[in-house]
């Protein structure tokens, strides 16, 4: 198991917080479970007429304080408006973050968890996933203690136009981009994208990607911030990255 690291995030105080601004901006509150005396909760928010849907998740590690804050700062800000339908999932881990470590309380990591489920978190999460429709694209937001700049993961396997070059153009004006060549274990194919093999059956144990890929939708993302910079600036990150991938993604759905 990882070294407990400082996690600025109290995982009731969070969803209290979240719940609060997601009433307030139009979003209902599906409850999926309860753990450690933590409401584990779905988000989603409706648009009359609008098909396009995008689901977003973070706070699957407990260690990784600053997706989940970030998450909350695009709900509060107005960012997920009329132009879809919304699914977000923003805290997957309540006792991680209760103890301050990456895997839940059982010592399981939850974002291996999705092939061989073990968890009742990942079993819930699962199960809320498994009555909604396709999703359009997914983000999941993460950090990264290895690392000392942005990066990203793309599942892209149809060539549809990629949003990643977007994502990273925006996270530079926030901070560094990873510029080595093997990021997290994995050849990038330019400075801070990597695009991996997307099929399931070649993962021992899944990810909340490869699961979303092979159910739900053919394009997805997962971000990842360098734990080393500053709180805030994670946040910043995480919220001009996928601020400008929506932008990218709305135009291409016009053109």
């Amino acid at each position: 198991m990882n070294a407990v690291k400082a996690c600025p995030l109290d995982p009731l105080s969070f969803v209290k917080r979240f719940e609060a601004a997601a009433l307030a901006h139009g979003f209902r509150q599906e409850p999926l479970a309860t753990i450690a005396g933590v409401p584990l909760s779905a988000y989603t928010k409706q648009t009359a007429g609008n098909g396009t849907r995008i689901y977003l998740s973070s706070g699957i590690h407990g260690d990784e304080p600053a997706a989940p804050e970030a998450l909350l700062q695009m709900l509060e800000s107005g960012l997920f408006d009329e132009r879809a339908t919304w699914f977000l999932c923003p805290l997957l881990n309540p006792t991680g973050y209760i103890r301050g470590t990456r895997e839940n309380e059982a010592s399981i990591d939850l974002n291996r968890d999705y092939r061989d489920t073990l968890s009742i978190e990942i079993s819930a999460h699962i199960g809320w996933l498994q009555k909604q429709p396709r999703f359009d694209v997914t983000f999941c937001l993460h950090e990264d203690w290895e690392t000392t700049g942005f990066y990203l993961y793309e599942l892209n396997p149809d060539s549809r136009h990629t949003l990643a070059d977007a994502m990273i153009e925006a996270a530079r004006h926030q901070g560094p981009i990873e510029s080595a060549p093997l990021i997290d274990g994995r050849e990038s194919i330019a400075p801070g994208i990597i695009r991996p093999d997307t099929d399931p059956l070649l993962r021992d144990k899944w990810p909340e990607a490869i699961y979303l890929f092979e159910h739900h939708s053919r394009l997805g993302y997962t971000l990842e911030t360098p734990s080393v910079t500053p709180m805030a600036q994670r946040i910043a990150t995480h919220h001009a990255a996928v601020t400008a991938a929506l932008a990218a993604f709305f135009v291409t759905r016009t053109e």
